[in-house]
């Protein structure tokens, strides 16, 4: 394992090396939250490829693969469809209105009074996307080190909060592109053939597996549907996401930068499902699904590739989890912090010198990183803890967040009524149900839905001059101009 645990070492040392670097150029809080807006095609998709396909996309798409075939893609291709969907549809409006966070865009739809709280039903969805993706980086290092689930979790965690806390987006950026040519070697290009050669090829696995492996429906119509709904829609409107489509230096970008992304997304959950099938035929008794991915790996690659696959593992953990973290921590001190010590400036607005918005920033990152690695330590269900999030995110705002950007009728008391409803009742019902059952997103959705088109159509039109406003951003215009720290970084 020498030769693995060297191609380890090189490559976390090289995170570490990359957000040295990104702290240079992070001079200006639009540098360090949104990499000055400045990323063009080739760095926009790989950035956003590397932020959605996780821990959970890789080895969570292999487990899938391994329990029900080729359709256990079902999950992944969900996270596809909804960063497409984005990209063609939305990602250019996003863009153009040049803010921070999901709540700035619904103070600018509804006039400032939908902050504070949609801003705490994004950061519990950021702050348990991030667990997920840390609590992920102990079954890695127990791979590689044999190493006890607290100190994997805090080597792990520690890491990603130090190249995250020292460039913020310029670093995350960085390390993403590398993370995303590592999982495209690892995974697509060395994992993959070699899988399905150790497992006979195709015909081999065909005859050795039951015909339902092989039925793309086979993971059932329900749990299909499930999908859709989370993940698809929950790509729409996730602060993570939306932070990477503030970076695109253009609307052309954002729009096919994205595109690209999402059908590499396609490409990627085929391939979970195929190495999932493949693991089956070769272990087809293993005592969890969960354990599929490791143990390929580690049985069936030679020395060196097993390093680097691993290694993959590594990126598509890191990725997710430093994405993550940085919408934690962007959405605790604009839409949070600042608001609650009265500190709020409008949508968009730099702040002037008197304020160290990068070290406060940074500061929020490292306070955040610790609370993410510390819940960690304590939670055990990946799958869980990813549910909930997922859970309070489209249950809570995809309703006022596309009511907003599609109709115009909506109110801003709509919009609050509706995160409080569709939040509260994910919240009971899981409590109700079980965090695992599908009813809460289904009924705090469609609560969501009802709340916000009655509340809207019972009080008052949004005033004729916000929604001027909220058109001239949308179309370009009206952006505010950025500080003069801000401006002499990009010149």
């Amino acid at each position: 394992m020498a030769v693995d645990y060297t191609v380890i070492v090189v490559y976390l040392a090289g995170m570490l090396a990359m957000g040295w670097w990104g702290m240079r150029r992070a001079r200006s809080k639009s540098d360090f939250l949104v990499a000055g807006r400045r990323l063009g095609p080739a760095m926009y998709s790989g950035t956003m490829a590397a932020i959605v396909l996780g821990g959970a996309s890789t080895i969570g798409g292999v487990r899938l693969g391994y329990q029900y075939g080729l359709s256990g893609a079902w999950m992944v291709i969900a996270i596809g469809l909804g960063l497409l969907a984005l990209s063609v549809f939305f990602s250019a409006r996003i863009a153009r209105l040049k803010v921070y966070t999901v709540s700035e865009m619904l103070d600018l739809r509804y006039g400032g009074r939908a902050g504070v709280i949609s801003g705490v039903v994004m950061w519990a969805y950021t702050l348990m996307l991030a667990v997920t993706s840390t609590i992920a980086y102990a079954t890695i290092f127990d791979v590689l080190f044999d190493m006890n689930r607290t100190l994997a979790i805090v080597i792990g965690g520690s890491i990603v909060v130090a190249y995250s806390t020292l460039g913020g987006m310029w670093s995350i950026t960085v390390t993403d592109m590398v993370q995303f040519v590592v999982k495209t070697i690892g995974v697509l290009l060395l994992l993959l053939p070699i899988a399905v050669v150790k497992a006979g090829g195709f015909s081999e696995m065909k005859a050795k597996l039951p015909a339902e492996y092989f039925d793309p429906l086979g993971i059932g119509g329900e749990t299909i549907f499930t999908y859709v709904l989370i993940y698809t829609f929950g790509m729409l409107i996730g602060q993570d996401i939306w932070q990477r489509v503030f970076t695109a230096r253009s609307d052309t970008t954002a729009r096919w930068g994205g595109t690209v992304a999402g059908t590499y997304c396609l490409v990627y959950a085929v391939a979970g499902a195929v190495i999932g099938t493949a693991a089956k035929v070769m272990y087809p008794k293993l005592p969890s699904a969960d354990a599929a991915f490791a143990t390929i790996v580690k049985d069936e690659l030679p020395v060196g590739v097993r390093g680097l696959v691993l290694a993959a593992a590594l990126a598509a953990v890191m990725s997710t989890s430093s994405g993550a973290l940085i919408a934690c921590a962007t959405v605790a001190n604009n839409d949070i912090w600042s608001r609650l010590r009265g500190a709020v400036r409008p949508a968009g607005e730099e702040r002037g010198a008197e304020h160290d918005e990068v070290r406060g920033n940074r500061v929020f990152i490292l306070v955040m990183g610790v609370a993410v690695i510390c819940t960690a330590i304590a939670l055990n269900n990946v799958v869980e803890a990813l549910t909930v999030a997922y859970n309070l995110l489209v249950g809570g705002l995809l309703v006022p967040i596309l009511g907003g950007l599609l109709w115009k009728r909506g109110t801003a008391q709509g919009a609050l009524a509706s995160v409080v409803v569709g939040g509260l009742a994910v919240v009971g019902l899981m409590a109700w149900y079980g965090i695992l059952a599908n009813e809460p997103v289904y009924v705090g959705l469609s609560a969501s839905l009802v709340v916000y088109v009655i509340v809207s159509l019972a009080t008052p039109a949004t005033d004729p001059a916000v929604l001027h406003a909220w058109r001239e951003r949308l179309a370009g215009r009206g952006v505010p101009a950025p500080s003069a720290e801000a401006a002499s970084t990009s010149a």
